[in-house]
């Protein structure tokens, strides 16, 4: 069978869903078992494939039309132009969440361009926050948490692939590993995007979230809150004068999430939103800090 032919035969598997793109994904997944650019897959239409590639290929497919994720599928996920691997049991890395990076990222620029400084990622997963940051902040030593095994193994893989040794990464439950290490108020930064969504709503999401991506990174308690809550209270043994916490947050948490910060005394609280004019990043400082 030639490529042309294949794609045509996958589209009878895959139908079009709000989460997938059938042309494209069959594009991807037969350029990464042809080892080739998707590119490749337009212009040799005609290229004979083995009857090995059309198993594989078909196989994947299969998977794919229950709604198991692409990225799984693929075993990567591009996130702040990194190629970051990616495997089932994982949170798949989303863009709105480079957005939290990029601010992170031009802070240390600003206020710490050339400084040696600690920040401290809770809830690994992959490593996209904890391994962007190194990648683009070499200066900054980055400490990711995380409490899952998968997780450590996937961002350990990561840190490998990008050939970064200014990350630590640690197995424990938030706080934990880094109370271990007596850092109290040595960190800048803290960071986090933890499980956020209401466990009510979980049963809710899109069907290759809610059936394959991990529950343990979904799920936030009764509101949605409970890390943030467990978190913002901890923090403050571990920041810094002026340390700045910073948080992903669902579309809606804006103001509860700045209302736990402030409780919790930080100060010049901030809401930071995505592209489409939602709230998706919630900060605050430990003391008062010029923005």
């Amino acid at each position: 069978m030639v490529i042309d032919e294949l794609i045509t035969l996958g589209l009878n598997f895959l139908k079009k869903e709000e989460f997938n793109n059938p042309p494209l994904e069959l594009r991807l997944i037969l350029a990464k078992l042809l080892n080739v650019d998707k590119s490749y897959i337009y212009s040799h239409g005609e290229r004979q494939v083995t009857k090995d590639i059309e198993n594989q290929f078909m196989e994947m497919v299969k998977k794919r039309s229950k709604g198991y994720p692409i990225q799984y599928i693929l075993g990567e996920k591009e996130f702040m132009g990194l190629d970051f691997y990616i495997e089932d049991g994982v949170l798949i890395p989303r863009p709105d969440t480079e957005i939290l990076v990029e601010y992170i990222i031009n802070f240390i620029n600003r206020y710490y361009k050339g400084d040696r400084i600690n920040v401290l990622d809770i809830g690994a997963g992959s490593g996209a926050i904890s391994l962007s940051i190194a990648k683009y902040c070499p200066g900054a030593y980055v400490y990711g948490i995380d409490i899952d095994d998968a997780a450590i193994k996937v961002s350990n893989i990561n840190k490998e692939r990008f050939d970064l040794s200014n990350v630590e990464l640690l197995k424990g439950d938030l706080f934990e590993p880094i109370l271990r290490l007596n850092m109290q108020n040595e960190f800048q930064i803290i960071v986090s995007n933890p499980p956020y969504i209401p466990k009510e709503e979980i049963e809710q999401l899109q069907s290759e979230v809610k059936l394959y991506e991990p529950k343990l990174a979904l799920d936030g308690g009764i509101d949605g809150l409970n890390f943030y809550r467990k978190i913002t209270e901890d923090a403050k043994k571990l920041l810094i004068k002026n340390g700045l916490l910073i948080y992903e947050i669902g579309y809606n948490q804006g103001k509860q999430v700045s209302n736990i910060l402030d409780n919790e005394g930080y100060k010049n609280i901030n809401i930071l939103k995505d592209l489409q004019g939602r709230d998706r990043v919630a900060m605050g400082f430990s003391f008062d800090c010029e923005l």
